[in-house]
């Protein structure tokens, strides 16, 4: 088996040895162009840039909890807007800076996240999904209720900020973590682990599996990337309120574009994202056609592409390259 998996000019180098030094090159190009594109692009293209690798981070944390564990959540809102609420509560009252505040925030998440584990984790499916979407309401409530966040009003946030070219690069940051996050959680024993309980919680219980330190572990990474996305938001508005901080579209808009681009599939959250940040753009003026558009694509792809624009993707890749294959074959 060593010899069929070696390299035939370097001994020891396996296939997979390959592709992994391949995907973190490619990793590192990509990175260091995003770190390049301010300078290169527009400010529009700045501003949209910005918003989709935003949307393709809490794409990729629903994703994580969705398409590999299975934990179909509604609360993507409650930590993007307590990490919106702390990032900006920091920079006003203590001083530090932007990235210190960050890290502060995807501690909060986590905190919370494992406080609410034990009794989220006791729902499954629906009532799950339930759940998510009640905290998210709870924190909502919470932040409305407390003179201290500013009430309905919200907060300004008193302190200079860095300018969208800069928090650009925050975001490919951000971006380049969740990246990391997912090739760790996906390309690891903990991804077998994960779809298993994913697949059967009880079965997995069963042979080994401590189904609760697998879920909560995607749990916190996850509620780590919402929160400082929800930061970076903060950052980039100067100003926060509980309504739109904590609003619906930061739940559905990150399932929409996992669904769009394939649940479970790596480039499922990019293609998704792009897709949906393109039609956003081109239908600005027209919100109640983007709703239906959008609607529209879901509805088509869930019953006819379940695995989304990605899985759609390799099907024909794979159609076309069958009638290849079968006549080399036949030769």
């Amino acid at each position: 088996m060593t010899a069929t998996l070696s390299s035939p000019g370097r001994p020891g180098t396996t296939s997979l040895d390959r592709r992994a030094i391949a995907g973190a090159a490619a990793g590192g190009l990509a990175f260091g162009l995003l770190m390049l594109a301010p300078a290169l692009l527009s400010t529009y293209f700045v501003e949209i840039g910005f918003k989709l690798l935003l949307y393709i981070v809490l794409a990729e944390a629903w994703n994580l909890l969705a398409g590999y564990g299975g934990l179909v959540s509604l609360g993507t809102s409650s930590f993007f807007g307590l990490g919106a609420y702390v990032t900006a509560g920091l920079l006003n009252q203590s001083g530090m800076g932007l990235p210190l505040a960050l890290g502060v925030s995807a501690l909060a998440g986590m905190t919370i996240a494992l406080f609410m584990s034990r009794g989220l984790f006791r729902l499954r499916g629906l009532y799950f999904t339930v759940g998510t979407l009640a905290l998210a309401e709870a924190l909502r409530l919470l932040v409305v209720n407390v003179p201290w966040f500013g009430g309905a009003s919200g907060l300004f946030v008193t302190v200079d900020l860095p300018d969208t070219p800069e928090l650009f690069r925050f975001a490919a940051g951000l971006l380049a973590l969740a990246t990391a996050v997912m090739t760790l959680a996906t390309g690891s024993r903990f991804s077998v682990l994960l779809r298993a309980v994913r697949d059967d919680e009880d079965a997995a219980s069963q042979v080994g599996v401590r189904a609760f330190r697998i879920k909560l572990a995607a749990f916190l990474a996850a509620s780590a990337l919402v929160a400082m996305a929800g930061g970076l938001q903060a950052a980039k508005l100067g100003a926060i309120e509980p309504y739109g901080s904590f609003g619906m579209q930061w739940s559905i808009d990150p399932l929409a574009i996992v669904i769009i681009g394939g649940l479970g599939m790596r480039l499922g959250a990019v293609i998704g994202g792009a897709f949906f940040v393109a039609i956003g753009e081109l239908l600005a003026d027209y919100p109640e056609l983007h709703v239906a558009i959008t609607g529209v694509v879901l509805i088509l792809l869930i019953r006819f592409a379940p695995r989304g624009l990605c899985g759609l993707a390799q099907a024909l890749i794979k159609r076309r390259s069958a009638p290849g294959a079968t006549r080399e074959a036949g030769a």
